[in-house]
């Protein structure tokens, strides 16, 4: 299902590589003028030519999404140069420490573990749905994991911030909808075609023995790819999805079901 998102903007945090970039070449290819991020400058323009290249509407504002000086930066240096955000998503963030059992994780891996995941995600909503309250529109996707919604063992950290932006999801999803701004979450597991991807399977680790075994359980034999986590999330961030907010998509590849 496509749809023409000529003259709409679409931010998307994260988006210099993987499951990011993904969606913001699928939000391009739909017409959307998109606004790729991250923290760095080299990697943005690298993505930025590509996306030159392919023939797509694109620009770059360098911003860490993990701080709300930066996000506010980015937020209204994009609209400057691009127009009012109509679409916000959220991707990236920090991934250590990785999936690592609770008690070998030191005290101090405790709050960066948890808030690495999580703030990249409430510091671009906090600036963006400022702006889209005052006009009284916008849809914002949030990225997370499904740890979040089913336990496993070494993943207690991860999970913790997948449920704490699933549950986000619901409650922004409610307070926002007085101003029409839909607000979901796309939950994804092991994701093959990504730079985690190819580090998990690149050398012996806690991580490696988890995700080897979760491997051999997909259903389908393999696990989902970054554009294809990129599809849903582009279109719950479209106005195709226009009756769906506060919900969590999972794109596990059926690996579990059910959730909250």
């Amino acid at each position: 299902m496509q749809q023409d998102l000529s003259g709409q903007v679409a931010l998307v945090t994260g988006s210099t590589g993987s499951i990011g970039w993904r969606v913001a070449q699928a939000l391009a290819r739909r017409g959307a003028k998109v606004a790729l991020n991250g923290r760095s400058a080299d990697a943005g323009h690298e993505a930025l030519k590509k996306m030159h290249d392919e023939g797509m509407e694109a620009i770059f504002e360098a911003g860490d999404a993990a701080s709300h000086e930066d996000m506010a930066r980015v937020a209204q240096t994009v609209e400057e140069r691009a127009g009012p955000i109509d679409m916000l998503v959220c991707c990236g963030g920090s991934a250590r420490p990785g999936p690592t059992p609770f008690l070998e994780l030191k005290p101090e891996q405790l709050a960066p573990a948890l808030l690495g995941r999580l703030q990249p995600r409430l510091y671009p909503a906090h600036a963006v749905a400022a702006r889209m309250r005052d006009r009284g529109h916008g849809a914002i996707v949030f990225i997370a994991s499904d740890a979040g919604r089913h336990p496993t063992p070494g993943e207690s950290m991860v999970g913790a911030a997948g449920a704490a932006i699933i549950l986000l999801t619901k409650a922004l999803a409610k307070e926002f909808s007085r101003w029409n701004i839909r607000v979901n979450c796309v939950a994804i597991t092991l994701t093959a075609d990504t730079a985690r991807y190819d580090q998990i399977f690149g050398s012996p680790s806690f991580s490696n023995k988890l995700f080897s075994k979760a491997l051999e359980r997909f259903p389908s034999g393999r696990a989902p790819t970054a554009s294809e986590v990129a599809e849903v999330a582009a279109f719950l961030a479209s106005p195709l999805s226009g009756q769906v907010t506060g919900q969590t998509v999972s794109v596990n590849g059926g690996l579990s079901y059910g959730g909250w």
